[in-house]
């Protein structure tokens, strides 16, 4: 099998380290030692430290299967579902170490930086955005309540799901995690 490409090994790891340690503890050292890539080959890759974390916010997005999420087979509401199990599961098989890559960045840089909050925005709206494409196919199949607006209602389940994902990391546990699917799949969305 060949070898990724040296700009492939470095995406991988800083995705790898801004997930696990944050943009400001991942330094570019760090990142191409995890390569396994000498620190001079980082600039022929990339502009700036700040120009990778957006390629590895694109990556974390893409990673996330969002087609799948609006589009895909299966009763919506039932996507829906799966897709938050599926997040949840993978944060309780890291036992609650790693949150979400553009919840974390979020909190840590968007204050600071234009380039990465741009990035941070567009991953949730994306996000929303395939989240009320299958709010609003259960709409139409009868299986979400008509008078919820999908939009507004994504937007809020995106929230609520990042808030619900805090609470879990803080208490090692999944507790936050039940409420939410007891709220949001009973009395929030079902008629």
């Amino acid at each position: 099998m060949a070898r990724r490409s040296m700009r492939e090994e470095i995406v991988e790891a800083a995705l790898e380290q801004f997930h696990t340690h944050g943009y400001n503890a991942a330094g570019v050292k760090t990142i191409t030692d995890a390569a396994g890539v000498p620190k001079g080959s980082f600039y022929n890759h990339f502009d700036s430290k700040e120009a990778l974390a957006v390629v590895a916010l694109r990556r974390y997005g893409a990673g996330r299967r969002l087609e799948d999420l609006a589009h895909g087979d299966g009763e919506p509401l039932a996507r829906l579902r799966a897709h938050f199990e599926s997040l949840r599961d993978l944060v309780v098989a890291q036992e609650f170490t790693r949150g979400c890559l553009l919840g974390n960045f979020g909190a840590e840089i968007a204050d600071h930086n234009e380039l990465i909050r741009a990035e941070i925005r567009e991953g949730f709206h994306a996000w929303a955005e395939a989240i009320a494409a299958a709010l609003a196919e259960a709409q139409r199949a009868g299986t979400v309540r008509a008078e919820l607006d999908p939009g507004d209602t994504a937007r809020f389940l995106v929230n609520a799901w990042e808030g619900a994902l805090l609470g879990a990391r803080a208490d090692r546990s999944a507790a936050a995690f039940d409420t939410f699917f007891a709220l949001v799949f009973g009395p929030l969305l079902t008629p």
